[in-house]
């Protein structure tokens, strides 16, 4: 008996030695596996930290805007494919291949083989040409914008869509469409396609091309035309207007006292040499920036009741004293913004603007380049559709602005012109330093109350020639009956008077 206990002694001592291994291989395991948890834990981490340390380099500006697609805020907009997407033609590389744009993409070949003069060696020099600047041409991109494109179809794409911008303007420019089988709704589409956001080529390529070209000096020229065609509004026709325009800008010359040269000056198009893309290019006219830095009063130390806006529009200023009237500059920009007063009246001078099919675009995607994160700016455009829109609330504000020169209307009804301005300067932030100096000046004007009460009884009882004349009429009636009782009452001596005197006496 004694020999079976030993036996089952050592039996249950190797059974508890193989338990102990198995515990100790376990919590080995689990030691281990604890391990890699940490160890992945901490991988985990240092991404997360490195996503940080990176973060603060990608807000970093560059020291040029890239092309890139629209800001995500703005791309939930209900009408976002109407007014930021081609409607006939793809150029660059974000809505190259949709199906919609083919007869686009032959039209671009047709304006190449225009551009190249149906050289095959032509197109070989360009592409070659190309190439060697692919890298830096690349980096005017956004990556996530040319990364499903290899070097040789990127260089394709630049080529074609280049040379057909460069052609489109020229013919633009100089009227030559009928020579080609282009259909014209097509080519009124893609002079509104130029100026989209995500349809941008770099100038440095267009500049390039250019250069590479024979016709270098009529290629520069004709961006030029086309350009202040999307600029320049021409004077009224009505010379009355012309003479008025005249002689309130002598007027507001006089009162401001400064001295200024009127005499004219060759246009300077040296915005071509830091332009970014063609919608830089426009945006850079329309307010030209050089201008922007303009020494004036200070506004920093304004009452806050004289910064805040009282007045709702056009009609309510007119109301007051306020007369709205068109720049007295010839060749004006979106900046030129003043106000200048007399007395009771006011006057604000405010830009000529053309407002037609393409104006809703053109000023949403302006809005939209300068929102992107990489361009530094002052907010010009946004800051215009702003101030305009604080101005405009109903038909009447833009039938008067109108009848002013201010606003040539090429949409329809006064009703859509509201609406467009009002729509969209939805939602806009506008820097409150531009045209601050201007808001204060009308709000200072507006809140006059003896300024105000002389201006409203001109404008309720003297508003028409026609008011004014049976006043004028009424106001020398009673000084006739005055005059007539005065020589009623206390009569003055005739001529004859002295002769009858004389004449008695003797």
């Amino acid at each position: 008996m004694a020999g079976k206990d030993h036996v089952i002694s050592i039996e249950g001592f190797f059974r508890r030695e193989a338990g102990a291994c198995e515990t100790s291989s376990a919590v080995t395991e689990d030691a281990q596996t604890h391990s890699i948890s940490i160890e992945s834990t901490s991988t985990n981490l240092e991404a997360k930290i490195n996503t940080v340390m990176e973060a603060r380099k990608k807000v970093t500006p560059s020291p040029a805007p890239k092309i890139r697609k629209v800001i995500f805020v703005l791309r939930d907009h209900k009408d976002f494919k109407t007014h930021y997407e081609p409607k006939a033609v793809s150029l660059g590389p974000i809505h190259h291949g949709i199906d919609k744009y083919q007869l686009g993409e032959q039209y671009k070949l047709v304006l190449t083989y225009e551009f190249v003069k149906g050289s095959k060696e032509k197109i070989n020099y360009l592409y070659k040409k190309i190439g060697k600047k692919i890298n830096e041409l690349r980096d005017c991109f956004e990556k996530e914008v040319t990364k499903s494109f290899d070097d040789e179809d990127l260089i394709w794409r630049l080529l074609v869509d280049g040379c057909a911008i460069l052609q489109y303007i020229y013919y633009a420019a100089k009227n030559k469409f009928t020579e080609l089988n282009i259909k014209p709704d097509s080519i009124a589409f893609t002079r509104q396609d130029l100026f989209l956001l995500e349809n941008q080529l770099s100038y440095r390529l267009l500049k390039w091309l250019m250069s590479w070209s024979e016709n270098e000096a009529d290629l520069k020229e004709s961006i030029d035309t086309y350009i202040d065609s999307h600029v320049t509004v021409p004077l009224p026709e009505d010379h009355s207007s012309i003479l008025r325009c005249a002689c309130l800008s002598s007027l507001s010359w006089y009162l401001s006292r400064k001295s200024k040269q009127h005499s004219k000056k060759k246009k300077d198009h040296g915005d071509h040499v830091h332009a970014i893309h063609l919608l830089d290019l426009l945006r850079t006219r329309l307010v030209h920036k050089h201008q922007q830095k303009r020494p004036g009063k200070s506004t920093k130390h304004v009452s806050k009741d004289m910064s805040l806006q009282s007045y709702r529009n056009v009609q309510e200023l007119r109301a007051v004293g306020i007369h709205v009237e068109r720049s007295k500059k010839e060749n004006s920009c979106l900046s030129d913004i003043s106000f200048t007063a007399l007395g009771c009246l006011g006057f604000l001078w405010l830009p000529p603007i053309t407002v037609d099919d393409s104006t809703r675009p053109k000023f949403l995607n302006l809005i939209a380049y300068e929102m992107c994160l990489d361009f530094q700016n002052d907010f010009e455009i946004t800051s215009y559709i702003s101030f305009v829109d604080s101005l405009i609330d109903e038909a009447n504000d833009v039938k008067m602005l109108r009848k002013a020169g201010i606003l040539y209307n090429c949409l329809g009804s006064d009703e859509h012109v509201a609406k467009l301005f009002n729509e969209i300067g939805t939602g806009l932030v506008p820097n409150s330093e531009i045209y601050s100096n201007v808001r204060v000046q009308i709000q200072k004007h507006y809140k006059n109350q003896l300024m105000t009460w002389l201006a409203q009884v001109c404008h309720d009882h003297f508003s028409s020639p026609l008011a004014f004349l049976a006043f004028f009429g009424a106001l020398l009636a009673l000084a006739l009956i005055v005059i007539q009782t005065w020589y009623a009452v206390k009569p003055t001596p005739g001529p004859c008077y002295n002769f009858c005197k004389n004449f008695t006496r003797n």
